[in-house]
C-alpha cells in the first residue's frame, strides 16, 4: 500500500471534474484509510483535549459537515466499514467507504466550498491518511433493479 496520500482534489482534477458537465445528481464514492491516531497539527484549534482515532474524527468530521450537506441538497447514502478487496489488490485494504449524494455538481461545488463548513475539515484532514473519490454518474440504460 505504499506511494502517496491523496487526500484533497487537485486543480487539475477538479478542472477535468467540472468539464464533463454533469447533468442532474452526482454521486462520490468515497474510500477512506485512518489513521491510527488523528493529527491535528494542520488544525490544533480543532484538535481533543486528548488525542483520539483517526476513525473518531472523522466522525467529528461526519457530523460537523451533515447540516452544511443537507442544507446544500446533499446526503449520505451509505457509510460503513471496509477492509480487504475481494477482487483487488492483495496488500491493499478501505477502512470505510461512504457514498455522497448530490443534487448536482453545482450543489457539490457549494457546499464543499461554503465557508463554515471549510471550518471543520481539519477533523478530514487530521482523521485521514489515505483517500479515494470518484465521482458517480448513473446511466441511462438498464437499470440495477431490472
Amino acid at each position: 500500500m505504499g506511494g502517496a496520500p491523496y487526500l484533497s482534489v487537485t486543480d487539475a482534477a477538479g478542472r477535468a471534474f467540472f468539464m464533463r458537465n454533469i447533468q442532474g445528481p452526482v454521486m462520490m464514492l468515497n474510500l477512506l484509510r485512518f489513521r491510527a491516531t488523528a493529527d491535528y497539527s494542520a488544525s490544533p484549534e480543532l484538535a481533543p483535549d486528548a488525542p483520539i482515532t483517526g476513525e473518531q474524527a472523522f466522525q467529528r468530521y461526519i457530523d460537523h459537515t451533515k447540516p452544511y450537506l443537507a442544507a446544500s441538497g446533499g446526503k449520505i447514502r451509505f457509510l460503513g466499514k471496509g477492509g480487504s478487496w475481494l477482487i483487488g489488490p492483495e496488500d491493499e485494504a478501505w477502512d470505510m467507504a461512504m457514498l455522497i449524494e448530490q443534487e448536482s455538481v453545482a450543489s457539490f461545488i457549494g457546499w464543499n466550498s461554503h465557508e463554515d463548513y471549510l471550518k471543520g475539515i481539519g477533523h478530514r484532514t487530521a482523521a485521514l491518511l489515505d483517500s479515494r473519490l470518484l465521482p458517480l454518474v448513473e446511466t441511462t440504460g438498464a437499470s440495477a433493479q431490472d
